[in-house]
């Protein structure tokens, strides 16, 4: 019988060396101290970090203990941590000498750049999509003030930078919007690229693009998106072809 409790209470998880357990702890330490400046609380963080690190599935007990957490403090912990999209729910590891159905465990989402995704997404309808409100509310009440005080100057100049102002948040909150809204592969590739160009390059496209007219670079972009990716790879061999002839 003495045995067979013994059995029930080894588990499938394994912490592995003190070592790397000490370093998973430290920066899971780390990871919640900079949870704030993420927007997540630092026990979702701490959660997030040390269940990355150990890539495997854990149950709520195992996670408590490990970070010294209550058990209330872990529940919520985990309960938020799949609320944004860090973590999955999962079948527990059986344990060797347990009978009946297997409970729950979490673990980290592997994919990096599927949860990046998420926690974006998250953050867009937690914070940016609020502040959107805001101030579109802001502009429309500055709006009506200035009409009924037209000679008011100080509402009509708040009610110019409340519009100018507008517009720059929609255009982050757009950029911000097409994150998740891309296939994790397809925001790796784009990023990836994107640290293979050095930096010069990068800074002599965009003043290129400064010197251009908006309307040709719009009918440009409009033109390309619509291209199959056989024409596309037509059209940019096609076109580089031609700026290198028209850089000699």
């Amino acid at each position: 019988m003495a045995v067979e409790t013994a059995l029930v209470r080894t588990t499938v998880s394994d912490p592995g060396s003190p070592a790397a357990e000490a370093i998973r702890l430290r920066l899971a330490d780390a990871w919640g101290e900079m949870g704030a400046a993420w927007g997540v609380a630092p026990a979702i963080a701490r959660v997030h970090a040390y269940l990355m690190t150990r890539q495997a599935p854990l149950t709520e007990r195992e996670v408590r203990e490990a970070l010294g957490l209550s058990h209330r403090a872990a529940s919520l912990a985990l309960a938020d941590a799949e609320a944004w999209g860090l973590v999955e729910r999962v079948a527990e590891p059986r344990r060797v000498g347990r009978r009946g159905p297997a409970g729950a465990a979490y673990q980290a989402i592997g994919d990096n750049w599927r949860w990046l995704g998420r926690v974006v997404a998250e953050r867009k309808v937690r914070e940016g999509d609020p502040i959107l409100d805001v101030l579109e509310r802001t502009a429309r009440e500055v709006a009506a003030a200035s009409a009924a005080n037209p000679d008011d100057r100080d509402l009509v100049a708040l009610r110019e930078w409340v519009s100018t102002f507008l517009v720059f948040v929609r255009l982050f909150d757009r950029a911000v919007g097409l994150v998740p809204r891309l296939e994790p592969r397809e925001l790796e590739r784009a990023l990836r690229l994107l640290g293979e160009v050095p930096d010069d390059t990068v800074l002599r496209l965009v003043k290129l693009l400064d010197g251009l007219p908006d309307s040709d670079v719009l009918d440009l972009v409009e033109a390309l998106s619509h291209l199959s990716p056989t024409a596309t790879r037509r059209a940019t061999k096609l076109m580089s072809g031609v700026v290198r002839a028209v850089g000699k």
